[in-house]
């Protein structure tokens, strides 16, 4: 073993080297040979040039979508056909060839080449085929934690918190120096609801010394009380947090992630449900968020069973893109401090310089920070940051799994994070995303139909047509994602530039028409 690892640091400089060297599109597609390997460079050649006016972050990416065939083609269905023959696909999107896809282009396996503005499902932070994150894929770091994945919580690697400190702990929300790690965003929330739960009853014990008594012990095993007590987790209504059993009992977005699925009794606040544009409705927006945060307050103090905390989205994503002003999140830290109740924000979709701030939570301009920031997706990686000590467990193996997390991903965000600074892309995405919202503005205003409720942060705007919207968007080279009922939702990379605002407004002027 030590061999091998002292091979792979003989070749991180060649490798290194090779990638830097190699043409663009032989980098692109260095990993495959799945045909047609050569549809970004034909989108490169066949696409308009744009008009240059700022400096690309992929040199040699596409210019432009380039469509050769109905989505999806016949090599697609193809493959369709067989994939479903062993693997559940009827919520399949597209084929993708992700060796072929690159910068904010994903391709498929018919040669289509689209812009990809919902990256899967606001997951890919610094664009597809990143040489940057290439590089730290091969190093010999990254080969030990795939290779001899730790099981964390008993043996992690001599180096684990160098790997956190120069990573996820250095962009760390304000108010948090800790870390739990875990494996995707539903288990975050679900280890955050933990270690929730086990903070109230320290208090209520007096003190982490506290023995548990033996009726404690009995009574645990049999999911009875005083060992297994009756608390709760309030979400709010349209909220989504995962899809395990205990995130599934604060998701309300859509029934269809429930049904026949069993639930804790957990109470659900309403959210406020704002009215646009907000400059002509605020009076009745700020008697809508009070009401909203009376309604906690009320639950706070009513529900049967008891909450240890509230989690709150900065935006409902999966929910219908909600937005709330920063003084209704103020005032629901205000209320949360007041009872004594944690506040969990699930930063899962929009963290990591989603909304122009590297944490969407940044945005309220919070004198008191958030107890547990629980975050997944763009970071390739999850868990919950924390600052208070007291939401560590009291004992070993009370927050615990085999894994813990993955050493690998941790990689990728340190990786991901650092190309982050190196292209300063959170200023890149408030810029760019302040030119989309006026481009979308003045779209709405020739047609006021097709964008109602236009909304800015996350981007997003109800269609009336939206399910026929996000099918002919394909057809003119787009990817683009849906939400709740009838909402648009925007999604794109980090390295989303202005000629891509340009591409994508095009092209949904071409639908509008149709």
């Amino acid at each position: 073993m030590a061999s091998l690892l002292r091979n792979a640091a003989r070749m991180q400089p060649t490798i290194t080297r090779a990638i830097r060297t190699q043409a663009p599109m032989a980098r692109r597609s260095m990993a495959s040979q799945t045909p047609p390997r050569n549809a970004t460079a034909a989108a490169m050649a066949q696409a308009p040039e744009s008009s240059g006016y700022e400096q690309p972050f992929f040199p040699d990416e596409p210019t432009g979508p380039m469509i050769r065939t109905e989505i999806p083609g016949p090599e697609s269905k193809k493959a369709i056909i067989e994939l479903d023959k062993i693997f559940e696909t009827r919520s399949l999107n597209m084929m993708t060839n992700y060796q072929n896809s690159y910068g904010n282009y994903i391709a498929d396996l018919d040669g289509n080449v689209l812009l990809d503005v919902y990256a899967q499902i606001a997951s890919i932070p610094v664009g597809y085929s990143n040489p940057s994150l290439m590089l730290s894929a091969t190093s010999p770091e990254m080969i030990s934690a795939i290779i001899n994945r730790p099981a964390m919580g008993n043996f992690p690697q001599h180096d684990w918190a160098e790997i956190l400190e120069t990573g996820m702990l250095k962009v760390a929300p304000k108010g948090c120096n800790q870390v739990f790690t875990a494996l995707a965003g539903s288990d975050a929330n679900e280890l955050a609801f933990k270690a929730a739960f086990m903070w109230r009853r320290r208090q209520e014990r007096g003190g982490p010394d506290v023995e548990f008594t033996e009726e404690e012990i009995r009574t645990a095993m049999n999911n009875q009380k005083p060992g297994s007590p009756d608390m709760s987790i309030l979400s709010f209504k349209t909220g989504f947090h995962g899809r395990l059993f205990g995130s599934l009992s604060t998701t309300r977005s859509k029934p269809i992630h429930k049904l026949d699925i069993p639930a804790f009794d957990w109470p659900q606040a309403s959210f406020p449900h704002l009215k646009y544009p907000l400059e002509q409705h605020a009076e009745e927006n700020a008697k809508e968020e009070q009401r909203c945060l009376e309604e906690v307050e009320h639950l706070l103090k009513t529900f049967h069973s008891p909450p240890a905390a509230v989690i709150v989205e900065p935006i409902q994503s999966e929910g219908g893109d909600n937005h709330a002003s920063p003084a209704f999140f103020q005032g629901l830290r205000a209320v949360t401090r007041k009872h004594n109740v944690l506040l969990i924000v699930d930063e899962v979709q929009t963290g990591v310089g989603a909304t122009g701030k590297f944490w969407a939570h940044e945005h309220w301009n919070l004198q008191d920070p958030p107890d547990m920031v629980t975050f997944s997706k763009k970071a390739q990686t999850a868990g919950y940051y924390f600052g208070n000590s007291e939401l560590r467990p009291n004992k070993p193996y009370r927050q615990f799994n085999t894994w813990m997390g993955d050493p690998a991903r941790a990689l990728l965000f340190r990786a991901i994070i650092q190309e982050i600074e190196r292209l300063n892309l959170v200023q890149n995405t408030a810029e760019t995303g302040d030119y989309l919202y006026n481009g979308l503005t003045d779209l709405s205003k020739r047609y006021p139909k097709e964008i109602q409720n236009l909304r800015g942060t996350f981007i997003a705007w109800d269609s009336p047509r939206r399910d026929e919207v996000l099918k002919k968007a394909k057809g003119v080279g787009i990817n683009i994602g849906g939400s709740g009922e009838k909402a648009v939702r925007l999604r794109p990379m980090l390295i989303f530039q202005k000629k891509h605002a340009d591409i994508l407004m095009d092209g949904l002027e071409k639908i509008f028409k149709s």
